[in-house]
């Protein structure tokens, strides 16, 4: 249905089909929702609202009746929800997206539990200690629904661990190796990490989900960029580090984008990255260093408004290449 999609729309742009006969020409090409589709759609809505309603519903009761709540009763409250779901799982395997509900409200009624755990019975760990568990005891549930959405929301859960766990103690010797930015290299490392396990899979095992990847993409260029900007602005410690890798991450990107598998949108995002770069170092050169001189804010206004137009037309370029 994708592909047939952007047929359509490279017909339309090309001028084979004109704009009045376009209604006409959906309804052939079958890409015009049908009553059915949108009978499905709403079916599906309200399952996925109906599950999660219910997920949220016991962790909203159990905190609004604590003190009334012994420690059995608010345990025993989540357990059985959380044996339910999985139990729906299990009884209707068949039913793909039955199963998918329930196992994401058992992923979510698992972080409930585990959080429920840890403010009972308060041993003093670590934030992070909680998200590592939630995704370590949740990996299971997530592999067996094979649900792209679900699976970046694992892959969330993974990132606020690291965060967490960088924030409080850092990496490396005694935490003082990359200690300011080793959440952001963290994030990176693991973003990455995804991105190309799940681009391996979409290549090889047809994993369905580009648009997670493009998420995943976007997770891992925002803090590359961030610790670029960092160096830039002379803030970062890990000095090499940062210009080393910047440019090996750009250089792989369009690589895999532009010449193995065709991506505007990651692309574009590698073109906002290093724009948001460039335009930092013009204003550091002729801003900072140059004592903030008449009319440097012009030439930083100018700089972004050429590289921006830059990057549209080569981006535009690439499109009719694609489509041509």
């Amino acid at each position: 249905m994708t592909t047939n999609r952007r047929e359509f729309v490279s017909l339309v742009e090309q001028g084979c089909i004109s704009p009045k006969q376009v209604p006409q020409a959906l309804v052939i090409a079958g890409l015009s929702p049908t009553p059915r589709i949108w009978a499905e759609l709403l079916d599906r809505l309200l399952l996925w609202l109906g599950a999660l309603a219910l997920a949220f519903a016991v962790l909203f009761f159990v905190a609004y009746h604590w003190v009334a709540m012994g420690h059995w009763l608010r345990f025993g409250l989540v357990q059985a929800v959380l044996l339910v779901a999985v139990g729906v799982a299990v009884w209707r395997p068949a039913n793909v997206w039955v199963s998918r509900v329930a196992l994401t409200a058992a992923f979510v009624l698992l972080g409930v539990l585990l959080a429920l755990v840890g403010q009972v019975y308060q041993t003093g760990a670590d934030p992070w200690q909680l998200f590592f568990a939630w995704a370590v005891l949740g990996l299971p549930w997530v592999w067996a629904a094979r649900f792209s959405p679900l699976w970046l929301v694992w892959v969330g859960v993974v990132n606020l661990a690291i965060w967490l766990h960088a924030s409080v103690w850092g990496w490396g010797v005694n935490g003082s190796f990359l200690a300011g930015e080793s959440g952001l290299w963290g994030l990176w490392v693991a973003n990455v990490a995804a991105q190309a396990v799940w681009e391996w899979g979409a290549q090889r095992r047809a994993w369905p989900g580009r648009w997670a990847i493009r998420v995943l993409a976007l997770g891992a260029g925002v803090p590359i960029t961030l610790l670029m900007m960092s160096w830039v602005a002379g803030l970062a410690f890990g000095v090499t580090l940062s210009a080393l890798l910047y440019p090996l991450w750009l250089a792989a990107l369009y690589g895999v984008y532009r010449w193995w598998r065709l991506d505007l949108f990651m692309l574009a995002g590698g073109c906002v990255s290093l724009i948001a770069v460039l335009t930092l170092c013009m204003a550091r050169l002729v801003m900072w260093e140059g004592q903030g001189e008449a009319g440097g804010l012009l030439i930083v206004a100018v700089t972004v408004f050429a590289l921006g137009a830059a990057a549209v037309a080569w981006l535009k370029r690439l499109h009719r290449e694609a489509i041509q």
